[in-house]
């Protein structure tokens, strides 16, 4: 496969990463759908107060892509 454009996709983590769209562009499409669901659920269930526990993993998974996105995009999937 193709080597991915790194700086594509640091502005696809910056812009759609807290849905996983990153990693769909990678290759990395099981955790790409983790991510999304993650969002969803969070999202989804932080008026009762509980998503914000999904969503602290998430961006916590957000900020560790970072350091992997280059690493994603030399080796994709």
């Amino acid at each position: 496969m193709a080597q991915k454009n790194i700086a594509l996709a640091y502005v696809i983590w910056f812009f759609l990463g807290h849905i996983g769209i990153h990693r769909f562009y990678t290759g990395r499409i099981g955790t790409g759908i983790m991510q999304l669901l993650l969002a969803i659920f969070g999202w989804g269930t932080a008026w009762l107060l509980i998503g914000y526990i999904p969503l602290f993993f998430l961006y916590l998974w957000l900020f560790i892509d970072i350091f992997l996105i280059p690493g994603m995009c030399r080796n994709p999937k």
